[in-house]
């Protein structure tokens, strides 16, 4: 994407988003040039930054088919960033072809792009909100006429809570969000995590994002834990996310991912 294109209203092509610089880092073209440079002074320091991108990925659609697998038939993908396939939808409705998917994020550009590509799509909305208002969010009126809190759901944490400092209280956010589950319910969250990350690269990814909307926050493993509490936690734990019930081997990468899924029993 260049400047020259359509720009939505709200974006500002000059100015970094971290959905589009993920979007980037995934291979996908939905970026600006800003968006490029960043990811690329970065991926000069962790070259495998690509790779832990797609180790995400990975990640997102096994969770999201398990869940499925196990009946679970509503899906909650927050902060979903800019649309990749297979996606969420995708994934799940090759188990289920009822089940009912809701894409949230803040980023008009990502709102616009996930609308334009669910176009005609029953059971497949995308909204867009903030994460650090989950009544707005969990009130919007499109969710609730889609989304029955009553019952078993996954809600999706993926690439996210890096980006909420610890102003907003993270740890709180998330158990407004667990208190409002259905027990039988799933939450699956990954973020960066300070442990075994490079510090060169950490540091860069830190000192890029100071000016964005939502500067960059690593946590300790330990801190990323307790995100959990109040849910039982799947094996094998809160581990680097190549690890969580891996489908091929990955390779260990400069930057750490932390990665787990929970129950609500």
């Amino acid at each position: 994407m260049s400047e020259q294109e359509f720009v939505p209203p709200g974006v500002d092509p000059t100015q970094i988003s971290h959905a589009r610089a993920y979007d980037y880092v995934l291979g996908g073209k939905d970026n600006y040039a800003v968006d490029r440079e960043a990811a690329a002074q970065v991926i000069a320091l962790a070259p495998d930054l690509p790779l832990l991108g797609k180790a995400q990925r990975r990640f997102l659609l096994r969770v999201t088919r398990m869940c499925a697998e196990e009946g679970i038939d509503q899906f909650l993908d927050i902060g979903t960033g800019i649309p990749t396939a297979p996606n969420v939808h995708e994934t799940v409705r090759a188990v289920n072809p009822d089940a009912r998917v809701v894409y949230v994020d803040y980023d008009p550009l990502v709102t616009v792009h996930n609308t334009a590509l669910l176009a005609g799509s029953d059971g497949v909305i995308s909204i867009q909100a903030d994460v650090r208002e989950p009544d707005a969010l969990m009130s919007h009126p499109e969710l609730t006429e889609l989304i029955d809190f009553d019952r078993p759901m996954l809600v999706l944490f993926v690439g996210l809570f890096h980006l909420v400092s610890d102003e907003h209280d993270p740890t709180g956010l998330i158990a407004r969000y667990r208190d409002r589950l259905a027990p039988g319910s799933h939450m699956m969250l990954s973020q960066f995590c300070a442990d075994g990350s490079d510090a060169a690269a950490r540091a860069k990814l830190e000192e890029i994002s100071v000016n964005s909307p939502s500067p960059m926050c690593f946590r300790p493993r330990a801190e990323i834990a307790r995100f959990f509490d109040g849910f039982e936690l799947m094996e094998p734990g809160v581990v680097d996310v190549q690890d969580w019930w891996p489908d091929e081997p990955a390779p260990l990468t400069k930057l750490k991912v932390a990665a787990g899924v929970g129950k609500k029993l």
